[in-house]
């Protein structure tokens, strides 16, 4: 029987699939002996392994389990055989294929001096597969067993290794390698200043696993899809209040899946998404356009569909920032923010994506540098200046044991967001934090200040009973089993670099993915606000202009694509009379506004006082666009025409253009609601007007 410290994740990738056993145990293969060096075992009998059934097949994958308790992938010189081809055939790679036909196969790898099997099924209710029992399959507590205390915390650690002397890492340096091994590190976070090209992200994420000595690396990265886009050569796929505004889960789950597939072939097996913050604070300056919008229903929907799709593709998913950084008005990057609910309103609204998260199966839940007093009033003195604050959530044992393992029910991963960020490094030493965060129970230390300090403060910790080793172990079983669980395994056999440059150039970027990407953009496009202007019908001899600054070129070439005759004026105040006599003639003007914080977006704003003076001054109509900002329409909300695109990728500029001329019917509707400057409703909530 399972460990306690061990428990099993449900994938929410299966297409059809039974774990549990069928009928009665099967004993194990009798080269599975616990005394055997180097034995031979399918992964898919571990039972914190997860196995999909898709499309009536399933990939197995062998494991080479070493004297110490640790294991490897391996694929060469093995034999994969199928004992009844009726129901079930296996190719060389331990892909297996169901027949159709009722019945039973038995599925045997051999290496030559050591075996395994697992069972398959088919029944009319669908088809299963059923692992082999016994205590030679609980590999976690046998690889705990085995690790030294500097092993078990190494994989609590997650640096990010962003630049080195000055310079941007994108490919593996000795000195980052000699950091990999030295501290056994679990996991490495990837940044934009890492990934330039597909063949250069490959290549620097294959030399990061063959760095890793024994346990495959979580190599992570922030790919939520708009604002927040990390690969370069990637997909931009449009962000979760674009997605929001579709109200699509089928769209979503594909935006999710095509995502992980770029992911997956580039060896990037973890992303820190979705993001399942319920935005209902238009001040809000950190979350934003990155949540799906305020209805906590919507949030937890997409961001579901947004997890399968991750998951199908084999990425295992985080949902940030729990219990919620919505409804703040402080960015945790700058400051210290507080959400000051009580847990009824924080149940019915924060919590409520996370709940329905964790009941589909996430994989890891990021914690927020946010301070929720009426869940934990603990005070603390801030290293800062002295004086007392409220203990963030990321290092509350009341938010992140009482609340989300023990009330919630959460036994994955929990990460914490990155210690790095003022709202923990401005108030706790890093040492100080990182025991903090540990003893709350957090399992993965993400982007801690000091690597060596943190590491030598936390086996102190231990070392002087300050911090059990058994809760380093809880940890540590966690992170083992997720890595099992999404097949995150150092590989004995990797394919050859070049392999994996060919694999990922013809995924990152693809055509297929670039039609998932026009279609949230185009479906994204919300028409708020319309008197008569739009669709826009000009001859070639009529002229239109884009006037604005940040991103104003971006939007002037997607309309020039429609319309020739388009002229552009950049700037970021009111015009001046030279510039306004220049727009005389003009049929129509189009304001980009780019906001993402409340001086932004305040009437009194040089941006704002521009569109102001185009409303006022020019008898044409004055069509604004924001860019970023939905909310942007409360400065100016006597304008004549007005959409939201929500983000400042390319495909969100040319569905734009598509809209604003007819090409693309506007059918987004608003993921928040618009308030006025006193706070009453603008426009509301589900508002999407059409052609």
């Amino acid at each position: 029987m399972k460990s306690a410290r061990t428990s099993a994740f449900l994938t929410l990738a299966s297409a059809v699939l039974l774990m549990a056993p069928f009928g009665t145990a099967i004993e194990p293969a009798k080269a599975a002996d616990s005394q055997a060096a180097n034995k031979l075992m399918i992964l898919q009998n571990v039972p914190e392994a997860s196995v999909e059934v898709e499309d009536g097949q399933i990939d197995l994958t062998a494991l080479n389990i070493q004297e110490d308790g640790h294991f490897t992938s391996v694929s060469e010189n093995l034999a994969w055989q199928s004992k009844n081809e009726n129901v079930a055939t296996v190719d060389k790679d331990g892909t297996v294929t169901f027949t159709g036909q009722n019945g039973r196969s038995f599925i045997t790898v051999s290496d030559g001096s050591s075996t395994d099997r697992i069972a398959v099924h088919t029944k009319p209710s669908g088809q299963m597969v059923i692992k082999q029992k016994g205590s030679d399959y609980d590999l976690i507590d046998q690889a705990i067993d085995n690790m030294t205390l500097n092993e078990k915390i190494g994989q609590m650690l997650m640096p990010d290794f962003r630049t080195w002397n000055g310079q941007n890492v994108t490919e593996m340096l000795p000195e980052i390698e000699r950091i990999v091994q030295k501290y056994h590190l679990g996991g490495v976070i990837l940044f934009r200043e890492n990934v330039v090209t597909t063949e250069q992200t490959a290549k620097l994420v294959a030399a990061y696993q063959e760095a890793s000595e024994k346990y495959g690396l979580l190599m992570t990265i922030d790919q939520e899809g708009g604002v927040v886009t990390r690969l370069q050569s990637g997909t931009d796929m449009p962000g979760n209040m674009a997605l929001g505004a579709t109200r699509s889960e089928e769209l979503t789950e594909q935006v999710g899946r095509a995502i992980g597939e770029e992911l997956q072939s580039l060896g990037i097996n973890m992303n820190l998404a979705p993001v399942m913050d319920v935005n209902n604070n238009p001040d809000n300056p950190v979350i934003g356009v990155r949540s799906f919008g305020e209805s906590p229903e919507l949030v937890a929907d997409l961001g579901i569909s947004y997890t399968q799709g991750l998951q199908q593709a084999g990425v295992a998913t985080t949902a940030k920032h729990f219990p919620g950084h919505g409804d703040t008005s402080v960015d945790s990057h700058l400051g210290l923010p507080e959400v000051p609910y009580d847990k009824e309103r924080l149940s019915e609204v924060e919590l409520y994506p996370f709940q329905k998260a964790m009941d589909a199966g996430i994989d890891a839940i990021m914690t927020a540098h946010v301070t929720f007093p009426n869940i934990d009033d603990t005070k603390v003195v801030s290293q800062k200046d002295g004086s007392e604050i409220s203990l963030p959530a990321t290092l509350s044992h009341k938010v992140l044991t009482g609340l989300m393992r023990e009330e919630m029910g959460f036994d994955g991963v929990i990460i914490t967001d990155a210690l790095n960020m003022r709202a923990i490094s401005d108030h706790f030493g890093s040492v100080d934090a990182v025991k903090r965060a540990v003893k709350a129970g957090t399992d993965i230390i993400l982007m801690p200040v000091g690597l060596e300090e943190v590491a030598d403060g936390l086996r102190e910790a231990v070392e002087d009973g300050e911090i059990s080793e058994q809760r380093i172990e809880e940890s540590v079983a966690r992170i083992l089993e997720l890595k099992l669980n999404r097949g995150i395994l150092k590989e004995k056999d990797p394919a050859s670099v070049e392999a994996k440059i060919a694999e990922a150039e013809n995924t990152v970027g693809s055509q297929a993915h670039k039609q998932v990407e026009q279609r949230a953009a185009e479906q994204s496009i919300t028409l708020v606000k319309n008197d008569d202007v739009l669709p826009l019908d000009l001859s070639s001899d009529d002229q239109l202009a884009v006037v604005g600054n940040t991103f104003s070129s971006n939007l002037h070439e997607a309309v020039k694509d429609y319309h020739g005759n388009t002229a552009l004026i950049t700037s970021d105040g009111p015009l001046t009379k030279e510039e306004l006599e220049e727009l005389e003639g003009i049929k129509a003007i189009i304001a980009g506004t780019y906001t993402y914080n409340v001086a932004g977006r305040s009437p009194d704003s040089s941006q704002m006082r521009l569109v102001h003076q185009l409303i006022e001054e020019l008898e044409v109509p004055v069509i604004g666009i924001g860019i970023r900002n939905p909310y942007d329409l409360m400065a100016y909300p006597q304008i004549d025409a007005y959409l939201a695109q929500y983000g400042f990728r390319n495909a969100s500029f040319q569905a734009t253009a598509a809209t604003l001329f007819g090409d693309n019917q506007p059918s987004g509707m608003l993921p928040v609601t618009i308030p006025d400057q006193e706070g009453n409703v603008l426009f509301d909530y589900g508002l999407g007007l059409s052609y």
